[in-house]
This record gives structure tokens, C-alpha cells and sequence, in this order.
């Protein structure tokens, strides 16, 4: 499998990119539609689905462009099934970046083991950041997109609606550090980390 990290959008989220041949996953589309659509195109991939790890505007600004192109459904957890619709809620509204929406994702995140097309994972639930946060485990690649679970030496901000720091602290302990150590991390923001990395050097959560 291979995956590419494309920083989009307002906020530089990383948007991953995975694909099997001609066939592909979007996580976290976030924004500049166009640069990821033509790295599609480009690349030959169609796109399976579009998964979301949350529904925070950061995350879902280019849903609508690349699932119309591509005649893709998208996946996001139940909890937030309202925010990509509502601004206030996916934050938009708070951060003077325009308003930011998207219309209503076809399907609702099983938690557990799920597979679309090629692509074999397991869907956790890791909320704190946003009560329906999830992450991304796919156990035969070694590693997991964690969203703004866990960064590099970082944790999500909790201070935005349906945040809590306890909440988000059990469920990195319970949900992520539960992994292999060996498990790359690929975090919503900034560069790609371990488990055993956050283990011994993340300043917020320990283990």
C-alpha cells in the first residue's frame, strides 16, 4: 500500500492519500480541492471513499468537490453526523475563515474491523478532541491515522465544542498506546510519529 500526505486547506491539515493500484482511500480532505483532485487524476486513482477522523472544517473543506468527481460516498462517526451541515459546529463559524459545510455523509463509522475494496482496517474510537473522533488502525501496514488525536509531541486542542482533555487522555491511553510500539502515527497536523515515540516523549500523555 502506499500513502501520500497532502497538507490542504486553510489550515495545512494533512490529507492522506491511499491506494492499491488504481484504487484508492481520501482521509480528510480539508481544502484546495483542485491540487487533490488533480493528484488523483494525475496519479490514475479512483477513489473508493472519502473517510473523515472528525468533522471539524479543517478537515472537510474540498468532501463535497472530490465525492461529486468522483461519485464517492463519505464516512464519518455518528456523533457528528449534524457537522458537516453546520458551521457551528464543525467551527467554521468561530474562526473568521468563511463558512464552511458540506452535505450529509452516506454511511456512519462501524466501530471495528471494516473493509472497502482492497483496504482492511479497524475503526477506533478516540474522542476528546471531538466526541466522534475516530482513528484509522490498518494492522497489516503497521500504522494508524489518529486525526487530532495525537500529534508529534502534541494532543489535540480540547477547548472547541464536545472537547474534553480527560476524555482525549483515556483515549489515547486506551485506543492508540494500546498499539504496537512499532505503529507509525499519522496525525491530522505536522509530521508522522510512533507509538513508542509518544510513549516515552509525549509531554501531555503519559503511559
Amino acid at each position: 500500500m502506499k500513502i501520500v500526505q497532502l497538507p490542504l486547506g486553510p489550515l495545512g491539515t494533512n490529507c492522506y492519500v491511499l491506494s492499491e493500484q488504481e484504487k484508492s482511500l481520501v482521509i480528510d480532505p480539508g481544502g484546495d480541492s483542485d491540487q487533490l483532485i488533480g493528484y488523483l487524476t494525475e496519479n490514475k486513482l479512483k477513489p473508493s471513499a472519502i473517510l473523515l477522523t472528525h468533522a471539524h472544517f479543517d478537515h472537510i473543506g474540498a468532501v463535497d468537490d472530490v465525492r461529486d468527481h468522483f461519485d464517492v460516498p463519505v464516512y464519518v462517526h455518528k456523533e457528528e453526523a449534524d457537522w458537516l451541515t453546520d458551521p457551528n459546529q464543525n467551527g467554521s463559524a468561530f474562526f473568521q475563515m468563511g463558512r464552511i459545510a458540506a452535505r450529509k455523509a452516506e454511511h456512519h463509522f462501524d466501530i471495528g474491523e471494516m473493509s472497502i475494496g482492497p483496504f482492511m482496517f479497524e475503526v477506533r474510537h478516540t474522542p476528546g478532541h471531538s466526541p466522534g473522533s475516530v482513528s484509522l488502525v490498518f494492522r497489516g501496514e503497521d500504522f494508524v491515522i489518529a486525526g487530532d488525536a495525537l500529534f508529534q509531541r502534541g494532543i489535540g486542542r480540547t477547548d472547541l465544542p464536545g472537547g474534553d482533555m480527560d476524555t482525549l487522555l483515556s483515549s489515547i491511553r486506551k485506543e492508540l498506546y494500546t498499539l504496537p510500539d512499532s505503529t507509525k502515527v499519522y496525525p491530522g497536523h505536522g509530521p508522522a510519529t510512533t507509538i513508542r515515540e509518544e510513549k516515552s516523549e509525549n509531554p501531555f500523555v503519559t503511559w
